[in-house]
């Protein structure tokens, strides 16, 4: 299942009984101010959930399946690099599945 913005402000909305025209203008602004923040190079830290911050990608050589022979020139660029949070780390990991002493 995917989470849309569609479906945070409803959830939001019913869970604060709050008007979800509302609830969108308040996710609208915060989407909004955390990729301006990013497009500025700065980072952003929201605590317990996780940090965005931009990273620089080194140039490097790839290559064209179709064509193995030539070499591809990837140009260096910005991109967004995220750490997951304690909190968000923690609900994720209770995902793996447990091991069972068989396969050990």
């Amino acid at each position: 299942m995917t989470l849309t913005k569609r479906d945070l402000v409803v959830r939001i909305g019913e869970d604060m009984g709050l008007n979800q025209a509302d609830v969108y203008g308040v996710v609208h602004k915060t989407l909004h101010h955390i990729t301006t923040t990013l497009a500025k190079g700065d980072r952003v830290e929201l605590r317990e959930f996780g940090v965005f911050e931009v990273v620089i990608r080194k140039p490097r050589t790839g290559r064209n399946p179709k064509k193995p022979d030539n070499d591809v020139l990837i140009p260096a660029r910005a991109t967004v690099k995220f750490k997951a949070g304690k909190v968000m780390k923690a609900g994720v990991l209770k995902l793996t599945p447990m091991q069972s002493k068989k396969s050990a």
